[in-house]
């Protein structure tokens, strides 16, 4: 079994900024791509960031220049800055990871439950 745990989802100013983490474990061989989707209200689910073992990214274009994401393989672990939150950020997020397990040769793609990211008043 391989669970995602996030956390760090919450009321946030609109342009301020929050930080996402995420926690993988189970019995995990190998993590190749990790990174965050989100699904905003009345969308489909979208890619937000992805960071390859390489240190290669891929981020939305809507996200550019305002989120980071990092990982830390040893503490399986990846987290996203956000800054300069919007209107359009708003939604829930979830944590991804491509993971093949200890006694299972395939490669599989697993998400969290999501964390809400909401605006405060």
């Amino acid at each position: 079994q391989v669970q995602l745990v996030e956390s760090g989802g919450g009321p946030v100013q609109l342009g301020g900024s929050l930080r996402l983490s995420c926690a993988a474990s189970g019995d995990i061989a190998t993590i190749y791509d990790m990174g965050w989707d989100r699904q905003l209200p009345g969308k489909t689910r979208e890619m937000v960031a992805r960071l390859t073992r390489d240190g290669d990214f891929r981020y939305a274009d809507s996200v550019k220049g305002r989120f980071t994401v990092s990982r830390d393989d040893a503490k399986r672990t990846v987290d996203l800055q956000m800054s300069g939150l919007n209107a359009g950020d708003i939604g829930v997020y979830y944590c991804f990871a491509q993971i093949r397990m200890t006694l299972d040769p395939r490669t599989l793609g697993y998400w969290g439950q999501g964390t809400p990211v909401t605006v405060s008043s």
